[in-house]
């Protein structure tokens, strides 16, 4: 809701007034405005502040990984966009936001109807902030996934509004129908199948974008938690363990060898696995009949390397029936340095709260505790299954045409996310029914992905002079 001015959520058309007002406040057109300040803040001092509460070992590979390409740098700077972010003005309408919506934290995944729906799915850093900061943050990495691919300027700008414009059709739409069919809709593969093949009308593009979506959903569908369990899992010394790949992939026994200080660290996290269930939607779960079998300390991501993930083996009713669980650690969100504090007293329960209003529909398993440590430090995990179902779209190799139609369903999906928590009658209104918005977030996108391109300059300075060290290949 608007940060001054509060209506009634039946009044809609007060609600449509009060986004037709803060043009007023606001104008759209200083939407497309990003020049950075005198006093902006060091790229690299932002990075090295976060690597104080994250494993020093890993760190280096975090680096690494956010070497290959301004992209990449891109995907682990959410610390330092939303710093920039916090400079610029906007609308005023406050939803629940993902913190980090960039291309790549959207993909399918399994509900627990066993259907396969394409959603938003990273949360590490959601908060209640603006609806603009997240979209501004997707429409970017658009920007600069393309320019890392050689499109041309025209192809890169059909990109980018296209991911614009399918978040304000879609918030439109969202403000036009019933509110339960608001807070229901979803895109699911079939759906999502059907939308491509509708969207290409050149025969043959369409035939190619048709056939590779299908390809991808059905890899998705192999991506299950027993797909994990056998890439995972097998025999050592007679007995099932999580096979080690370090430093990427490290079971319990080698990075603690004593065996006392090692039985401390599981009960650590089979503390976590036992106490979680009571934050879990409902009574009488699955996960009461799994025992815990073994642990290992998993690398993920980009932006997340250097945070404690377990990847842990639990078995059920026989020999034939394992889970694997993720447990992994949540640190203060990026935005609260900029925002309102957190109002839950724990970041797990922030991430799964978060999650779960922003998604369609969440894991079973997906839940949080906190725990101390035999260190003594008490920390925040969310739990949830390591894989359930899981597909991603691929932008290396991918034409313009495939590109464009991705950043389209990723701004309806960000929409749909938006329009569950804030007021999308305000948002819609405030954006209009016709493409100019489109434009002005465009040229923030394009003048962003600049900045990003000269931060990623000075990140490697610092890792060439040594300031930084980064571990490659990994």
């Amino acid at each position: 809701m608007d940060s001054t001015i509060e209506v009634s959520l039946h009044d809609f058309a007060a609600r449509e007034s009060l986004g037709r007002a803060a043009r007023e406040r606001t104008p759209r057109s200083v939407q497309s405005l990003w020049e950075p300040p005198d006093d902006r803040l060091d790229p690299v001092s932002l990075l090295e502040s976060q690597a104080e509460s994250r494993v020093p070992e890993l760190v280096p590979i975090r680096y690494g990984r956010m070497m290959v390409s301004p992209f990449a740098f891109y995907r682990g700077a959410a610390l330092i966009m939303a710093s920039d972010l916090s400079g610029t003005l906007n609308s005023g309408m406050t939803t629940q936001i993902c913190g980090d919506a960039h291309l790549s934290n959207f993909g399918l995944f399994g509900t627990p109807e066993r259907t396969m729906i394409f959603d938003l799915n990273d949360f590490d850093e959601t908060l209640p902030g603006p609806w603009e900061w997240d979209l501004k943050r997707l429409v970017t990495s658009f920007e600069i996934a393309a320019r890392y691919r050689g499109f041309s300027p025209g192809e890169r700008r059909e990109i980018v509004v296209a991911a614009v414009h399918g978040y304000r059709k879609q918030m439109r739409y969202s403000a036009s129908i019933p509110v339960l069919d608001a807070w229901y809709d979803h895109m699911d593969a079939d759906q999502m199948l059907d939308w491509v093949k509708q969207q290409q009308r050149d025969e043959k593009a369409g035939a190619l974008q048709t056939e590779r979506t299908a390809q991808i959903i059905a890899k998705a569908r192999t991506k299950d938690s027993m797909g994990a369990f056998e890439k995972l899992v097998g025999v050592v010394d007679g007995e099932l363990r999580i096979l080690p790949d370090p430093p990427l992939i490290e079971p319990i026994e080698s990075i603690v060898p004593d065996a006392l200080e090692r039985r401390q660290d599981e009960a650590f996290i089979t503390r976590i696995i036992e106490n979680y269930t009571q934050t879990l939607l409902f009574k009488h779960h699955p996960i009461d009949e799994y025992s815990y079998v073994h642990m290992a300390r998993k690398v993920v991501g980009v932006g997340s390397v250097g945070t404690r993930a377990w990847v842990v083996l639990l078995k059920g009713r026989n020999t034939k029936d394992y889970l694997l669980l993720q447990a992994k650690e949540a640190q203060p969100s990026v935005l609260e340095r900029f925002l309102q504090p957190s109002e839950f007293d724990t970041h797990g329960e922030r991430v799964v709260r978060g999650q779960r209003l922003m998604q369609s529909a969440s894991d079973i398993f997906l839940g949080w505790e906190r725990v101390a440590g035999y260190d003594g430090q008490s920390r925040d995990f969310y739990i949830r299954q390591l894989h359930d179902w899981k597909g991603s779209f691929e932008i290396e190799g991918s034409r313009p045409v495939g590109v464009k139609l991705y950043a389209q369903v990723c701004g309806e999906t960000l929409a749909r996310a938006h329009a569950r928590s804030g007021d999308r009658v305000a948002i819609a209104a405030y954006m209009g029914g016709s493409g100019r918005f489109d434009e002005l977030i465009a040229d923030f996108a394009e003048a962003y992905a600049d900045q990003n391109e000269q931060d990623y300059e000075a990140f490697l300075e610092a890792i060439a002079s040594g300031r930084l060290e980064a571990r490659t290949g990994l």
